[in-house]
């Protein structure tokens, strides 16, 4: 059974998501602040967190981060309709996703599965270490090493990690990357892509300007190099 935190201020909105995704057999917590939001978010283990951008006490950036400063747990972000700033912000401050209020209930539930299933692979009967270079994949455990130091990524830096690295010189376009990671109904633009590549490259390159394994093809997209 799925485990989902709900955090928003507005209290009907909290029950009419609590009440649907119930409905779909999760098992779902609430929080109405920023600040219980992250003391929930630390001290129990969730498969998903739902966050609204705007929250008293401390607001859904700032929740955000501090979450992944301990965690890796999915985490969509609930953000203003058409305010492409506030998606990108949350993206930046570590968010896999995002959702535009008003939303469809229908939406943000098959969203959420679709994130679930991503998260959360069906274990293969063949090896769950992918190496290549430098660097070690469990697919299993979902951990990733550099020359046998871990790194923590959240799941869409992963999952994009995860394909690049099995397509060793294949370029993506930034189009076919949110399509295979966030898949093919995903309202999101191309700068989603350019946000989670940024942040991957700052957490395992040493040089995040001189690239040693994600590079760029300029005009085309993405690739990785052993």
């Amino acid at each position: 059974m799925a485990r989902v935190l709900v955090v928003d201020d507005e209290k009907i909105i909290v029950k009419g998501i609590k009440f649907a995704l119930e409905q779909d057999g999760m098992e779902v917590d609430t929080a109405y602040d920023g600040e219980e939001a992250v003391e929930k978010a630390l001290s129990s283990d969730y498969d998903m967190i739902l966050l609204d951008l705007m929250l008293p006490k401390l607001d859904g950036y700032e929740v955000c981060q501090r979450i992944r400063e301990k965690s890796d747990v999915p985490i969509m972000m609930l953000t203003a309709k058409g305010d492409d700033m506030d998606k990108i912000m949350g993206l930046e401050y570590g968010a896999d996703d995002y959702i535009t209020k008003p939303f469809n209930i229908l939406e943000v539930k098959a969203r959420i599965k679709a994130v679930l299933r991503r998260s959360k692979p069906e274990e293969k009967p063949d090896s769950d270490t992918i190496e290549s270079g430098d660097i070690r994949i469990d697919t299993a455990s979902r951990r990733i090493f550099i020359k046998d130091k871990e790194y923590n990524l959240t799941t869409k830096e992963f999952e994009m990690m995860l394909l690049l690295v099995n397509h060793p010189g294949k370029v993506y376009s930034r189009d076919a990357l949110l399509k295979e990671v966030w898949g093919a109904d995903f309202p999101g633009d191309a700068r989603t892509v350019d946000v989670h590549i940024r942040r991957l490259r700052e957490k395992i390159e040493p040089n995040p300007s001189e690239p040693r394994y994600i590079h760029t093809k300029w005009g085309m997209g993405y690739f990785y190099q052993k």
